[in-house]
């Protein structure tokens, strides 16, 4: 009499759930690094500071203007001069009045080269103040040594 050998069927996994688990995830770092490289910009190089503290609770509305070593104004990756700022400035606040919020709900978040001079800063401050923008934020790089 002939023996059979039955042989064991291996069972296959469902791979459809762990690929959607994965193209959510990329979905996902795709967005955070779009939202990252908002507030950076290659042509600012920040100063350091030891007594630089994080914001205690993240901006709302902010509105990022770079100031490069030059005194040139990055606004959207659009440039502008301390003359022209303005019109980038007036763009800004009527999204945010698009949303239903003042202009006082703005932060504008002022990233300056390290050696931008105190003048183009306080430019950009004083066009930012007759748009009626009244919350500033200076960014600085912490300095740990």
């Amino acid at each position: 009499m002939k023996v059979k050998s039955k042989k064991v069927d291996l069972a296959e996994g469902d791979l459809t759930p762990m690929i959607d688990m994965v193209f959510q995830l990329i979905a996902f770092f795709m967005v955070l690094i779009n939202f990252a490289q908002t507030e950076s910009n290659d042509r600012v190089k920040l100063p350091s500071s030891q007594l630089v503290k994080p914001p205690e609770v993240p901006l709302e509305f902010p509105i990022i203007l770079h100031v490069a070593q030059d005194g040139e104004i990055i606004l959207g990756g659009d440039d502008y001069t301390a003359e022209t700022l303005r019109v980038g400035l007036q763009k800004e606040i009527a999204v945010i009045k698009a949303e239903g919020k003042t202009v006082e709900d703005a932060n504008v978040v002022i990233r300056a080269h390290k050696d931008t001079s105190a003048g183009d800063v306080q430019e950009v401050i004083r066009v930012a103040q007759e748009q009626q923008l009244e919350n500033f934020a200076l960014r600085v790089k912490e300095d740990n040594s």
